[in-house]
């Protein structure tokens, strides 16, 4: 049995639990095998009113829950389907959800990440797509594995036509790129693409601590550490300063290495940002108050 079999692999923390339920096959999966495990929990629904029929998908995930005997909570918070309607909805959804919040992402969802970051250039952070910064308990799971338990608990999950939008690149990277890699290989890529992001972990850890040695601003330590310290050191810094959810990419890095190598005196980089360097020290600013 599908439930029983995989109730063992997931990781939810102690206590009373709080799940962030979309619909979809991922989270009611993560309820139904937090059931299963005997643990009780309120279940969370964040509408973004981006789908005309959004709040229907409330009402069948409300359902679910009083099935269940489980509380429910819904949130409506509008977001403007505009450029980076992901990232924003994202933010929003954790806005109004508990800091503890169970989150439904996959050994799969993982994979995808890898390689999304790998062609931003995000660097060892991107490709290490470490997935700490909340509770994911599924995330030995496999999508095949989540579609799995909701046959076997008898639910047909919602199925959002969004992410049928091959304009959104984690949706091209999941229904055309990853199965060519599958169909070239012969093998689905999801085990070996978390294998590598375990390894890059494990290399990243000896880095990050070097790193925290490092004075992100001070141009002449940084140019006597090894590149790969220097880089996180920055990456670090300029995520902190810009605030920015997504691992730095590789451009912004390399321009503000150009600026302490002395090759320029200020970088454009993420979120509209410059760095700058003066009297052997990094500053970060908005572009737009520089006056440049």
């Amino acid at each position: 049995m599908a439930i029983d079999d995989l109730v063992n692999r997931c990781r939810f923390p102690d206590g009373d639990l709080e799940l962030a339920v979309s619909g979809g096959a991922d989270s009611v999966a993560m309820a139904v095998l937090a059931r299963a495990s005997g643990r009780t929990f309120r279940v969370w629904h964040v509408d973004h009113q981006l789908r005309t029929q959004s709040g229907q998908d409330a009402v069948f995930v409300e359902d679910l829950a009083t099935q269940w005997g489980m509380p429910f909570e819904l949130r409506t918070m509008p977001v403007d389907p505009s450029a980076n309607v992901e990232q924003r909805a994202r933010d929003a959804r954790y806005g109004v959800m508990p800091a503890n919040v169970c989150v439904a992402h996959t050994a799969t969802d993982r994979g995808e990440t890898v390689l999304l970051n790998l062609f931003r250039g995000a660097g060892l952070t991107g490709a290490a797509a470490r997935m700490e910064s909340r509770h994911r308990p599924i995330l030995g799971l496999t999508r095949a594995d989540t579609e799995s338990v909701c046959a076997e608990a008898g639910i047909t999950p919602l199925h959002d036509e969004t992410n049928d939008d091959m304009s959104l690149r984690r949706n091209a990277l999941r229904h055309q790129l990853i199965p060519q890699i599958e169909q070239i290989f012969g093998a689905d890529p999801t085990p070996l693409l978390n294998r590598h992001a375990d390894l890059v972990a494990d290399a990243l850890a000896v880095v990050e601590q070097a790193a925290e040695r490092v004075d992100p601003t001070d141009v002449r330590a940084l140019r006597a550490m090894p590149r790969a310290v220097a880089t996180e050191a920055l990456r670090r810094w300029i995520q902190t300063e810009t605030g920015e959810s997504y691992p730095v990419d590789y451009g912004s890095i390399t321009r503000v290495l150009r600026v302490v190598d002395g090759e320029h005196v200020a970088a454009e980089v993420v979120g509209g940002h410059r760095v700058a360097r003066s009297q052997g020290r990094l500053s970060i600013s908005l572009a737009s108050t520089d006056g440049q």
